[in-house]
Order: structure tokens, then sequence, then C-alpha cells
């Protein structure tokens, strides 16, 4: 995606938390289950649109699943000045432990192209860290 955010007043902050799906998940099989919920805020002054998204999700055993796609949940927000957009969704890896990150595709009010970074977060089966 072409950048233009010289010219944008954009400031998009992404968070996201991540939880373990016991009852959806078989250990056994290799399949670990995690719900996820992603806010993203607008704290520029000008409004703006996320047009895509593009995910890297890592397992321990260093397996990447690569995410392309239009919007989130069948969705292309416009995000005013000062507003969050939240949304929940989920992701199957092989292992207990992995990551995700990423970054949208967003589209400023005046046309401008930028991508916002969805900074790494972690899947973790609980009591497998300490």
């Amino acid at each position: 995606m072409t950048t233009d955010a010289a010219n944008i007043d954009t400031d998009i902050q992404v968070d996201a938390e991540a939880v373990y799906l016991a009852e959806q998940s078989d250990p056994g099989e290799g399949r670990f289950v995690f719900a996820y919920t992603i806010n993203i805020h607008n704290a520029g002054s000008a409004p703006a649109q996320l047009l895509t998204r593009h995910w890297l999700i890592t397992d321990a055993d260093g397996r990447i699943q690569e995410v392309h796609g239009d919007g989130v949940i069948g969705k292309q927000p416009k995000i005013a000045p000062g507003t969050t957009h939240s949304y929940s969704s989920g992701a199957v890896i092989e292992t207990p432990v992995g990551t995700m990150e990423g970054r949208y595709g967003m589209i400023s009010e005046s046309g401008g192209h930028f991508d916002t970074p969805i900074p790494v977060f972690r899947l973790a089966v609980p009591g497998v860290l300490n």
C-alpha cells in the first residue's frame, strides 16, 4: 500500500487481547483455539476507514499462517476522530503458544492510503507460560 501519511492527520492506535477457548480446542489433535478482541482507536483529527487486513499468525514451531483480506469480519469501518472500533474474531494454531501481528490498510478522508501496524500479541493456553 502507498503511504501518504505526511499529508493526513491520522493517529490510529491498535490494541488486542486474546483468550484461550478450551471447549473448542483439542490439544491431542494439535488444535488450540483462541478468541481475540481488537480495539482500533482513532486518536487523530481526521476520519479514517479500514480497507484491508494482513495477519501473520505464528505457532511455537515457527509455522506461519498469512491472512490477507478486505476489512474485518465483513466490514470496512469508518472510524471518526476520538472513537474506537472494536471487533472479535478467532484463530486456530497447532501449538499451545503462538503470536499474532500484522497491519491494517487504511484510507484517510482526503484519500491518502496508509498502513497501521497491529502490535504483536500472544496466544497462550493458561498456565503454559509462567
